[in-house]
């Protein structure tokens, strides 16, 4: 039976109490790229991940083509991307004209470490402090680490790997504001804050919106210096217009900054109600044969950005795609995973590496209405249409 009323999948959780910074822009004048927001809103987020300074920017997007470009980044350079991404993770490395080699995913659904400690060892020379790619003779400058709908990467393994082989590490932590390592060497770090460089995401659907917009927080203030003089238009001279680079329109306005400032603020009880209700999810699910809630590593306190079940059709009686359909028939806004990056039009001739578990997930996954305002009563919706689906199909 369809559900009487729609589900969304994932959807801003916005309060009226934003429309006082609203007026404040709107009574000032200041709505474009200058105004106290985009300032506070800078700082706050600083001091909740726990970094000096962070910079506002147009979108993660851009801060990730900001980060590429302030590492030094450009043609001729190979950048190592996971394949389980949305594609804005890896269409900035072409901005810069290098090229991306596709990496494999675990069953966190973040990159293979194994897999790329392996490919560095066997597919690579590293020579004079640089790794070059047996196969294209180009140089593989930097790695973009994404933690996948919030669940943090093997940053330990990853930044050993930095060091072991002289590679920048950006991470894209678009999906990952809020979560952070419990154990080992980074305990008490933020996603974002342990590379190179890091980048969020403002989105509409992240865990909390601008709108659209992004930061960038790094360790090192000549990068951070960098980025902010190339995010808006790199002015030398900003009285006489002098620029000395190719520079980027990629400014923060005041207006999402504006939001920013109050969705900030909401970001912990965003959290401890994406934990309540993956929990319920979790409990109900472990009873339905043949459907499994991916869990989140232990080991960190992951923001629990989106909800994702793998269909098993043995044991549940439909493939994904058929339950895909179904619960989105049944006004119930599911997804699948995103399509893998090395299968997409744009990046078929370049180069993957063993590339398996990836494609199970593809074809197994789908990611399940997860709103920070979802009631429990549509939770109760969700569980009761996988429920009937699976009765009469079994």
């Amino acid at each position: 039976m369809m559900s009487e009323k729609f589900i969304p999948l994932s959807v801003p959780n916005l309060s009226l109490d934003i429309l006082e910074n609203i007026k404040e822009t709107i009574e000032t004048g200041w709505v474009s790229t200058g105004g106290r927001f985009i300032k506070e809103f800078e700082e706050k987020l600083a001091k909740y991940v726990g970094v000096e300074r962070a910079v506002s920017c147009q979108s993660g997007t851009a801060g990730i083509h900001l980060a590429l470009r302030a590492l030094g980044i450009g043609p001729d350079d190979e950048v190592i991307v996971p394949t389980v991404t949305f594609i804005a993770t890896v269409n900035p490395v072409k901005y810069v004209g290098a090229e991306p080699i596709f990496m494999d995913c675990d069953d966190t659904l973040n990159m293979d470490v194994e897999k790329l400690e392996e490919f560095l060892e066997t597919e690579c020379i590293y020579k004079e402090g640089k790794v070059i790619n047996k196969k294209t003779k180009k140089v593989i400058k930097a790695i973009i680490i994404v933690h996948v709908f919030g669940n943090p990467a093997n940053m330990d393994r990853l930044m050993g790997i930095r060091e072991k082989y002289n590679i920048k590490i950006i991470e894209d932590a678009a999906e990952a504001l809020g979560s952070y390592y419990i154990k080992g060497k980074y305990a008490g770090k933020h996603c974002g804050t342990i590379g190179d460089v890091g980048v969020y995401s403002f989105n509409a659907n992240k865990i909390i919106t601008t709108g659209g917009g992004g930061m960038v927080v790094s360790n090192n203030p000549e990068l951070l210096d960098h980025i902010s003089f190339l995010s808006v238009q790199a002015k030398t001279d900003s009285l006489y217009f002098v620029h000395d680079e190719i520079g980027y329109n990629y400014r923060m306005t005041n207006i999402q900054a504006a939001f920013g400032t109050n969705q900030i603020d909401r970001l912990e009880e965003f959290i401890e109600t994406k934990i309540r209700n993956y929990n319920i999810y979790k409990n109900a699910i472990e009873q339905i044969e043949g459907l499994t809630l991916l869990p989140f590593r232990e080991d960190t306190r992951a923001n629990h950005w989106f909800y994702s079940i793998i269909v098993e059709k043995d044991r549940f009686g439909l493939d994904r795609d058929e339950l895909l359909l179904m619960l989105n028939e049944r006004n119930i806004q599911t997804r699948p995973l995103w399509r893998l990056n090395h299968k997409q039009k744009p990046y078929k001739s370049n180069q993957s590496f063993k590339i398996e578990k990836a494609n199970y997930y593809e074809e197994t996954l789908i990611n399940i209405p997860c709103s920070t305002n979802l009631t429990n009563d549509q939770i109760q919706e969700v569980i009761k249409q996988l429920e009937e689906i699976k009765v009469a199909n079994h």
